[in-house]
């Protein structure tokens, strides 16, 4: 029996035992990779259809034929499998969803609400911490901008400081001195006092401004019949600013609601713009945009309702309206969830005539534009990525482009905590994850040329050992000398015929092994950056391990010298508080928290390292 016939008959097993009940399906290819999530209310009838229709779209016919294997998740309602759907393509990005276009990385804004005095800060990690978070946020100028204005009206702390309301500091910083700060460090604002400005701040967030305008406004009177004149000039400030601010916010409509508005345009390529304005009170605050990906032979319809699922599963607020300029499949779906979330009805519009039209019709012109910007903005990245790799392929003479690179580099100062690193670009792109760096064991002293041969023996003769796919090209940070005594090495191991070259810094001259010229490119050229950002990057790594290595060696070098401060003791240390520098701004009593530190010793390691610690 082929393999072909194996996997039919495996998969024609499966269908079989599929149950009539809702829940997730993961299409995997023969690597075991998901490329497709869906959702099905019967988990039978929709999965058995993608094997069984024959008018099926060219995308689903393609699906299918990379369909190895399939697995589900059952969920006791729909509902449940349009959460868990969205969560999966967040999750896995697969080939076949329409997806938002590097969805990971888009930040938030996080008020940690949890602690005696919050901060407000960009994060891009969404956690279940008892914080709360503002986003998703496409433009990460709109959060920086955001946060400047939230610091000038507000003038909380910026620092990363665990602060306690029972245990003041007794110096405060640069910051409050020059007013940018109320001091919670020194106690000069009260725990309380401080948590009524962070809910201040959600509100601001939230873009409920009219309300938070209110409630400053009645504070400033309770401060000022109070005779509490400091409080109360903070808060005329705060409206001064909210008043500025209102003048630069466009009015939408008179009515008091908060309106997400989303317009949908489809491009001529594999990808379509979400434009959404964010509408709060009858102002618009702010707008974002998202590309999405995979939305070739997907109508209208559901490409909007794949966005709209994603985007309000990680959404920090829900609208009270919801305006959409196209129609979507599972509308019903799509209100109970948000409906579940925000606590009450969503509405779900498609507005025809009026304010609503004009305002989609303001996100449909922003849409088209966002098109021709990412347009333009891919065409510059396939320059510099793939289209490099591709025309350094035909200088080098190679049969193949080289889609996967090696760079190498070699870091040490005098010959102390030498080490070497090596980086991977896939088809014009750090690939982090196989990332590798290497202490060197065999070289004493700085020897750049057997430190490298040593780094590169290692690293191939294991590809070697191992059986795995060795790289298209090897990039050496260094001139002749290096190349050389890479070279040398992929002779003993019998590969000399992996392509191997050498960019020296100078000149940017790239060397080839046997060739005595070198090859000069312009340095506009989109080629050269690539060899540059490899090399860089190589150098970055190598440069970055290095200092943490010292870094290392002089923290356990110092805690040895305290008397009474041995191995296990500096072990605990370094585990409680994570770095020397923790460790030297410890006051005696978190000092003293620590297992196997009495209060005396404590003590010695306060004073010690006061006195000592310039000397590093």
């Amino acid at each position: 029996m082929t393999d072909n016939e194996n996997r039919k008959e495996h998969i024609e097993a499966q269908l079989k035992e599929l149950p009539r009940q809702p829940g997730v399906y993961l299409m995997k290819d023969e690597t075991g990779m998901i490329i497709y999530v869906g959702k099905a209310k019967s988990l039978r009838s929709r999965v058995r259809s993608y094997f069984r229709k024959n008018d099926q779209t060219y995308k689903t016919r393609m699906l299918v034929k990379y369909i190895d294997d399939f697995d589900y998740i059952l969920t006791d309602t729909e509902v449940e499998a349009f959460i868990l759907e969205a969560n999966l393509i967040k999750k896995h990005q697969p080939k076949f969803n329409i997806r938002l276009k590097d969805d990971k990385t888009y930040p938030y804004i996080k008020v940690t609400k949890n602690v005696d005095f919050p901060r407000v800060f960009k994060t891009r990690i969404v956690k279940n911490d008892g914080a709360k978070y503002f986003g998703p946020f496409a433009d990460v100028d709109a959060i920086y901008k955001t946060l400047d204005v939230i610091k000038d009206i507000f003038k909380l702390r910026s620092c990363k400081k665990e602060l306690k309301a029972d245990d003041p500091e007794d110096r405060p910083c640069l910051n409050y001195h020059i007013d940018k700060c109320l001091g919670p460090c020194i106690g000069a604002v009260s725990k309380e006092d401080y948590h009524e400005l962070i809910d201040q701040v959600c509100l601001f967030l939230s873009g409920r401004q009219e309300e938070l305008k209110q409630q400053v406004e009645e504070k400033m009177k309770e401060a000022a019949a109070e005779r509490n004149f400091e409080k109360a000039a903070r808060f005329r400030d705060a409206l001064e600013a909210f008043a500025k601010l209102s003048e630069s916010q466009k009015v939408m409509t008179d009515k008091n609601i908060d309106q997400d508005v989303v317009a949908l345009v489809q491009g001529e390529k594999d990808n379509a713009c979400a434009q959404l304005l964010l509408v709060r009170n009858g102002r618009l605050i702010g707008q974002e945009y998202f590309i999405l990906q995979g939305t070739e032979e997907e109508t209208a319809a559901e490409t909007m309702a794949s966005f709209l699922q994603q985007y309000y599963e990680q959404a920090a607020g829900i609208p009270d309206e919801l305006l959409l300029n196209t129609e979507i499949n599972y509308q019903e779906l799509l209100a109970e969830r948000l409906a579940d979330v925000k606590g009450k009805k969503v509405s779900i519009q498609y507005p025809q005539k009026g304010d609503k039209k004009k305002m989609l019709e303001m996100a449909e012109r922003n849409a088209e534009q966002n098109l021709k910007k990412e347009d333009i903005r891919s065409k510059y990245e396939k320059q510099r990525t793939s289209g490099a790799v591709e025309k350094l392929g035909e200088i080098l003479g190679m049969e193949n482009a080289p889609y996967h690179i090696e760079g190498f580099d070699i870091s040490n100062i005098q010959g102390t905590d030498s080490v070497a690193s090596m980086v991977v670009f896939k088809n014009g792109r750090p690939s982090k994850q196989d990332y590798r760096r290497f202490k060197i064991k065999t070289v004493e002293g700085p020897d750049d040329f057997s430190s490298m041969k040593e780094v590169v023996e290692r690293r191939y003769a294991r590809l070697l050992r191992e059986d795995r796919e060795l790289p298209d090209l090897i990039l050496i940070d260094g001139g002749k000398g290096q190349l050389n005594a890479a070279y040398e090495i992929l002779e003993l191991l019998g590969i000399e015929d992996l392509p191997i070259i050498g960019l020296a810094k100078r000149e940017e001259e790239i060397f080839k092994p046997g060739e005595s010229d070198p090859i000069t490119l312009p340095h506009h050229t989109p080629t050269l950056q690539l060899l540059q950002r490899v090399r860089d990057e190589a150098h970055r790594f190598a440069v970055s391990y290095h200092r943490k290595l010292r870094s290392r060696r002089l923290t356990h070098s110092m805690l040895d010298e305290i008397p009474g401060v041995g191995e296990t003791r500096r072990n605990a240390l370094l585990q409680h508080f994570g770095s020397l520098a923790k460790i030297r701004e410890a006051k005696i009593w978190q000092l003293k928290e620590v297992d196997g530190i009495s209060g005396k010793t404590a003590r010695k390691i306060y004073d010690y390292l006061r006195e000592n610690m310039r000397a590093y």
